[in-house]
């Protein structure tokens, strides 16, 4: 009995052992190689590190982490990349494995269920409003028939600095105004009060606000019988929904999921990115002292800078990339989903990570950039950077 007894522990204990060696061995198998990761808290995950900057919050821990980083908000998975080499690796090799958007809560409630451009996950419904606001709405010559428009505000902005008199403005607020009028104009035909206000309520109120717009279209379209001579942006979406050719669900909440985007899009990016702009010129007398010769020698005695004078000015759009880089209005871009697993950089990426790219480090990277934060509009005039 006790030889009998021995026998059965000893068995028993081989196949216990071979039973972990099987269990191990298919764990390791199946643990996946994730890129390094911040140390997290239970619940949170790592959203108390992105801080009240959460582009200058994950440069720092890139620089501790590296260019490629796992991070969690919450339970979702986050892949934080802050290089041109990993962000070239994911748009071009792997671009369509990253080509979708997550389901985000509250662009799904402003934009009508992700029926705009930016928040609509990557398939047929986004590949027809792309082609479609690429065709209508953003050809060259729309853009060039809101050519009146942009020159009326942007006299209606010179007549107040002329009024001024010399004394202190607020350029943000006077820029701002600017850019929302132009805006308002171009997408619903004329410019609006409150529309920050507006803009800032809840998505009931918005969508009300943007449900009379259509409307009010609607009504002159029946009253007039025709289109306007100059169509806003309204005016086009309108037609495209009667367009018979157009294979596509033109739904009323498609057009102003897509006005929502125009509006979103084209004024905080336009008045910020032109403040920065002027800021940086006012520190840099410099920068400003050449732009100025570029203008004057450009305009040659003229009263009036012309729309065509600007392909002419090339140290103009220096300044402005540069201002772009030091200053972007996206700091981080739109999140992303990966839609399959993926292998990038050697590191295990799981179907359903989201992804975002921190273009505010990649442009003040040392490695790419020649005295990153100094203000050298020149470093576009060539190939040194």
């Amino acid at each position: 009995m006790t030889t009998c007894s021995s026998l059965q522990t000893y068995l028993l204990s081989l196949f216990l052992v071979i039973m972990l060696m099987i269990f191990f061995r298919m764990k390791s198998k199946n643990r996946k190689n994730l890129p390094p990761s911040p140390r997290k808290l239970p619940i949170i995950g790592n959203f108390h590190q992105l801080g009240s900057n959460p582009n200058q919050s994950l440069h720092i821990l890139s620089q501790k982490h590296g260019p490629l980083m796992l991070l969690h908000l919450g339970s979702i998975p986050m892949l934080i990349a802050s290089s041109a080499e990993v962000a070239q690796e994911i748009f071009k090799t792997h671009d369509l494995s990253f080509s979708s958007r997550p389901n985000l809560t509250i662009p799904n409630i402003l934009t009508y269920g992700n029926k705009d451009i930016a928040f609509a996950p990557y398939g047929e419904y986004w590949r027809q409003m792309k082609s479609i606001v690429a065709v209508h709405l953003l050809s060259n010559a729309r853009v060039k028939s809101f050519r009146q428009v942009r020159e009326e505000e942007l006299s209606r902005m010179i007549g107040v600095l002329e009024e001024s008199g010399g004394s202190l403005v607020d350029m943000g607020s006077l820029l701002m105004s600017l850019a929302n009028n132009t805006i308002c104009r171009v997408a619903v035909g004329r410019a609006l009060s409150g529309l920050e206000k507006n803009a800032r309520k809840i998505a009931k109120e918005f969508d009300e606000f943007l449900d009379d717009i259509v409307e009010d279209h609607l009504n002159k379209k029946r009253c007039d019988g025709a289109a306007n001579e100059v169509q806003d942006l309204v005016d086009v979406l309108l037609d495209v929904q009667l367009d018979k050719t157009i294979d596509f669900n033109f739904q009323r909440d498609t057009i102003k999921a897509v006005i929502l985007d125009t509006f979103l899009g084209g004024t905080d990016t336009t008045y910020t990115t032109l403040e920065w702009t002027i800021g940086e010129l006012i520190n840099e007398p410099r920068a400003m002292k050449k732009l100025q010769q570029e203008v004057t020698q450009t305009i040659k005695g003229r009263s009036k800078i012309l729309e065509e004078d600007l392909e002419k000015m090339h140290y103009l759009k220096a300044v402005l990339k540069e201002a772009l880089r030091l200053h972007p209005p996206a700091p981080l871009l739109a999140p992303r989903i990966s839609t399959q697993d993926v292998k990038l950089y050697g590191y295990d990426i799981p179907k359903g990570t989201q992804l975002m790219v921190n273009v505010w480090a990649i442009a003040r990277d040392p490695e790419i950039w020649k005295d990153p934060l100094k203000f050298r509009p020149e470093r576009f005039l060539n190939t040194h950077r």
